[in-house]
This record gives C-alpha cells, sequence and structure tokens, in this order.
C-alpha cells in the first residue's frame, strides 16, 4: 500500500513539472514598442480550447527585452510566440517570434 502512494504521488509531481515547463511560451498582439527603453506590450490572446473562444482577449503585460535587438523584428500590430520570465516583480522577454 505504502508503494502504490509513492508511485501516485511521483506521478503527480512529474505531471505538475511537465505542465509547468510549457507554460512559458504564450501568444499575443504587439501593442506598443519602446526601442529607447528596450520595452514591450503585448496582450496575451487565450489559447481556444473545446467550446471556447479562440483568440479573446488576455492580459496586458509590460515586458523589459533581455536583448534589445529582440524588438527590432516586431512593430505594433504584429502576432506574436514569446515566454518572459518575472524576476522581482518585473517581467523580462526571454524569447520574441513574429508568428
Amino acid at each position: 500500500m505504502g508503494t502504490t502512494k509513492f508511485i501516485f504521488a511521483g506521478a503527480a509531481v512529474i505531471g505538475m513539472l511537465a505542465s509547468s515547463a510549457f507554460a512559458d511560451d504564450m501568444t499575443g498582439m504587439v501593442t506598443k514598442i519602446d526601442r529607447l527603453n528596450g520595452t514591450i506590450s503585448i496582450q496575451q490572446t487565450q489559447k481556444g480550447t473545446v467550446g471556447g473562444s479562440a483568440g479573446g482577449a488576455g492580459a496586458l503585460q509590460e515586458y523589459k527585452a533581455k536583448d534589445a535587438a529582440m524588438l527590432d523584428t516586431v512593430h505594433a500590430g504584429d502576432r506574436v510566440n514569446y515566454a518572459a520570465t518575472d524576476t522581482n516583480g518585473t517581467g523580462t522577454l526571454t524569447k520574441l517570434q513574429k508568428q
């Protein structure tokens, strides 16, 4: 009985780790770019589900670009795939790719 609980607990931990690894990639639309300060504002779009409304508006976030050159390939209105980290309450963009 104890071994079974241990196996199920391990499987649950692995499932949580796998789902959090995929939570970093998000999609959104660029609303504003400040190349002088190296910041970008992105309106996150919700991912569609069965019976859900795909493409709905999500939260508007401002991020500091990890590398200012990341901002050279996108413009306001572009749809993007991106990843970001949160460091002491400040969002830092780690990946930015135009769709």
